[in-house]
């Protein structure tokens, strides 16, 4: 089991923890960051909304908010329009709802990966128009749809483009244009996910109607976006989600997230992390989108009451198990296409791509083998001599830098550092294969600190290390994207008692010193694990729902037989 241990400084991790009223061992993981002092400690600790980052200086911010105001004032018609995705569609109901709140006449959409596929496209901009509206705001999409929004422009039809995507030269023929990543916009955080940035845009409407207006209770739906889109959780994002996971965690709040609640069979109690969200409530939301229409998800959002949101609910874990049934199979395939192209450790990025692959999953199975192979991952399905693909990075890997050079291979690429989609000819896979493998290496030998093994935080040592209390772990949240998980390495963990859950998945009773706590080995229910002996394990501790009091849970990454001398 090969990995790599940070250096630990335990008498300045002592101190810290002091200071702070907190374990050393997380102590010692805010000093892996370079988290090195007290203030600065209890600021990433406790980030507050009071923090946050002022918008006056974000371009076309003022533009947008005035035109809003005057759409509601005039009672015009407004079109909200979303990506499918979770970011895309809590935006476009974050807008929605705030709009009509303030008394605007609105319609909210979302687009169809089927039908038009990403972002604003001419499908979409037919749906958009049969509305008949004067203004359209455009939710996560929109930087590079230049013919779209000219379409609309002929139309008469005002456009306000929200979103965080990479943002060509061409200036966008847009009313106004709200990404921080313009380079002439002035707002110092770079960081929000649409959802952010729309949040900020209903906030400027509001004061532009000089309407008093809480928007805090739209923060559980930033917290989804944020976290679903691999969005960075520092800075803005941190303050934003931290605020959101509360209310995600309250059991009466917004009727959908309740329902939502109910059909992952999340205890009412349970506090909610970032994972929740991203392996338990994401993949939920984007089912629908996935397999067919994501206006069922944009619905359990929006839905005014509990009974109506049970309903839609119901339907969306439907087509969720039946999103995992396909998942599972084109995962299996793209593991062992690539086990063949690349063997079991390849050293740098792998492409997987088949025809009769579900373009709807392709996302979720490049994320299984970038997490299997810990390097950056691809996987396509073809269909009539079309690829439609995902990528994904992992541990920090700037995935859309190395995709930039191989641009001229595809036909199309977008996204950000952590996820991107691609489309790509059929006769061009094996070219995008050795071109991919070699920009990945490329970029690999210009960052020589990067490495695919795994890295470890804090070795757990008894009386010097101790295994972290679940309060101290959820003063970390919001962990993710740029504030990753810490990683532990339990050297000696007693074996009290094993068995396999779900048909597939291992659960293991474990003793460190006096403490036990439990473990958990996704989808390795077939390993054989020592009775009563020591195994050396490797992953992240979350707090277990189940148990409660405090306690903990290993989730495993891996794990060996320690070896007795």
């Amino acid at each position: 089991m090969d990995y790599l241990l940070r250096p630990s400084d335990p008498e300045a991790a002592r101190e810290l923890a002091s200071s702070c009223n907190i374990s050393a061992t997380i102590a010692q993981v805010l000093l892996n960051r370079g988290i090195e002092n007290a203030e600065s400690a209890r600021s990433f600790l406790a980030p507050l909304l009071s923090g946050l980052t002022s918008p006056d200086k974000m371009a076309d911010r003022d533009i947008a908010a005035d035109r809003l105001a005057r759409a509601v004032r005039a009672r015009e018609r407004v079109a909200v329009f979303g990506d499918y995705d979770v970011d895309g569609t809590a935006s476009a109901a974050i807008m929605g709802d705030i709009l009509e709140r303030l008394g605007g006449e609105v319609m909210v959409l979302v687009a169809n990966r089927f039908e038009g596929g990403y972002g604003f496209s001419e499908p979409a901009l037919k749906r958009i128009l049969q509305t008949r509206p004067k203004l359209v705001v455009a939710c996560d999409c929109g930087s590079s749809d230049h013919p779209r929004l000219e379409m609309a422009k002929k139309a008469g039809v005002d456009v306000i483009v929200v979103d965080h995507h990479l943002v060509p030269s061409e200036t966008l023929p847009a009313l106004a244009f709200l990404n921080p990543r313009r380079p002439d916009c002035g707002f110092p955080y770079k960081g929000l996910a649409s959802v952010g940035l729309v949040l900020s845009l209903a906030a400027a409407v509001r004061a532009s109607l000089g309407v008093a207006l809480d928007l805090r209770p739209w923060l559980d739906l930033v917290a989804l976006g944020t976290i679903a889109d691999v969005a960075p959780l520092t800075g803005d994002n941190r303050r934003l989600v931290r605020a959101g996971l509360a209310l995600l965690g309250c059991g009466n709040g917004r009727p959908g997230i309740v329902a939502l609640r109910e059909a992952a069979r999340i205890r009412p109690n349970a506090v909610i992390g970032a994972g929740e969200i991203a392996f338990r409530f994401a993949p939920r939301l984007n089912a629908a989108g996935r397999l067919g229409d994501q206006s069922l998800t944009l619905a359990l959002l929006r839905a005014r009451d509990l009974m109506e949101a049970r309903s839609l609910a119901v339907r969306v874990e439907r087509i969720n198990q039946q999103r995992k049934v396909i998942e599972r199979r084109v995962t299996e395939e793209a593991i062992a296409q690539v086990l063949t192209c690349y063997g079991p450790n390849p050293k740098s990025g792998i492409i997987a791509a088949k025809e009769g692959w579900h373009r709807g999953v392709v996302g979720i199975s490049a994320s299984r083998l970038a997490d299997r192979f810990g390097v950056p991952s691809v996987v396509i399905a073809l269909q009539d001599g079309i690829g439609r693909g995902s990528c994904r990075s992992c541990r920090g890997f700037p995935l859309f830098d190395a995709m930039v050079r191989c641009r001229e291979i595809l036909d199309n690429f977008g996204g950000h550092q952590a996820a991107m989609g691609i489309s790509i000819h059929s006769s061009q896979i094996e070219a995008f294969r050795s071109a991919f493998s070699d920009a990945v290496s490329e970029k690999l030998a210009e960052q020589e600190q990067w490495t695919n093994l795994p890295q470890i935080d804090v070795q757990i040592d008894p009386g010097v290390f101790d295994l972290p209390p679940a309060s101290d772990l959820a003063l970390l949240e919001p962990v993710g994207e740029a504030n990753a998980e810490p990683v532990f390495l339990v050297p000696e963990a007693y074996v009290e008692e094993s068995q396999v859950v779900g048909n597939e998945h291992l659960k293991l009773s474990l003793r460190v010193g006096s403490h036990k706590f439990s473990a958990f080995g996704y989808q390795q229910g077939k390993r054989s694990v020592p009775i009563g002996k020591p195994i050396t394990a490797l992953g992240i501790f979350r707090p277990d729902s189940w148990s409660g009091r405090d306690q903990i849970e290993l989730w495993l990454s891996e794990f060996e037989n320690t070896k007795e001398f």
